[in-house]
């Protein structure tokens, strides 16, 4: 194919053409993460480059179709969207893909979203923020859980079963009341750091999970801890934690908490 230059072009005084080159594993030589992100949510991607090593691991990320106004009935209509969202992850070989909604993993399930990606990449390991902080609480040994969120008591009271039957205690919770997510997006790490104190005060737990993957916590956990003496984690925190552990990196990361000194359980 010959190209044209435009009229009054200068001419090139070099102008090398099929230069050598050579290809290597890229960016993710240690592994490769792809990760779900709701269309409304405006925080993770700050918090996975917070919680992700410097290098070595690649995160690729597809924006999913979601409603701003946090209900079941939106949180179900995600699944759906699941298969089509996973064929945008660019065309490398992934070590785990990731569902980031908290809420939704619940309503939709944990094993039919795993159904739902493999139906567009059989056989890549599947982890969401539930199944990843059920894995956290118990690397970290907890028994009782306090739970935070931004949610409407509908919702709340929903969650806090549902984590029960699989397993958690949680005899302590409080929310925000907050059902836009949008919103949820601005509440300040100051507000959750006091929530968060406030709920791990009590003699009744001896963890806090702060759910939903708009709130703000990654930056915070390492300095609430040292405040509370007791482990605190996130949707997003043990999310980022659980990916990395599932694709077989097992070092231990500075300045995220207790969590990321630990592996699975």
């Amino acid at each position: 194919m010959t190209i044209h230059s435009p009229q009054n072009t200068p001419p090139l005084a070099v102008n090398r053409e099929g230069l050598a080159f050579e290809i290597d594993d890229g960016i993710g030589t240690l592994a490769n993460l792809g990760l779900l992100v709701l269309r409304t949510d405006q925080t993770i991607e700050d918090e996975f480059r917070f919680a992700l090593p410097s290098s070595g691991v690649a995160l690729y990320e597809a924006r999913l179709y979601s409603d701003v106004e946090i209900t079941p009935s939106n949180l179900m209509k995600m699944s759906d969207e699941i298969p089509g969202t996973v064929g945008l992850l660019p065309d490398v070989t992934f070590d785990v893909v990731g569902f980031a909604c908290t809420s939704g993993s619940l309503v939709i399930g944990e094993e039919r979203i795993a159904e739902r990606v493999h139906e567009r990449m059989p056989g890549v390991k599947v982890t969401n923020p539930v199944t990843a902080a059920r894995a956290a609480v118990a690397a970290l040994g907890a028994r009782r859980v306090a739970l935070l969120t931004p949610y409407m008591p509908e919702i709340n009271h929903s969650l806090r079963a549902s984590l029960m039957a699989r397993g958690m205690d949680i005899p302590v919770m409080g929310s925000f009341h907050e059902p836009d997510d949008n919103r949820v997006a601005r509440i300040t790490p100051a507000s959750i750091e006091q929530a968060i104190l406030d709920l791990g005060s009590s003699d009744e737990c001896d963890a806090v999970f702060v759910s939903c993957t708009s709130m703000r916590v990654a930056r915070i956990v390492a300095d609430v801890e040292a405040k509370l003496g007791k482990p605190v984690t996130s949707s997003n925190h043990a999310l980022a934690w659980h990916m990395l552990r599932l694709a077989g990196y097992s070092q231990p990361l500075e300045g995220l908490g207790r969590l990321f000194s630990l592996g699975i359980a």
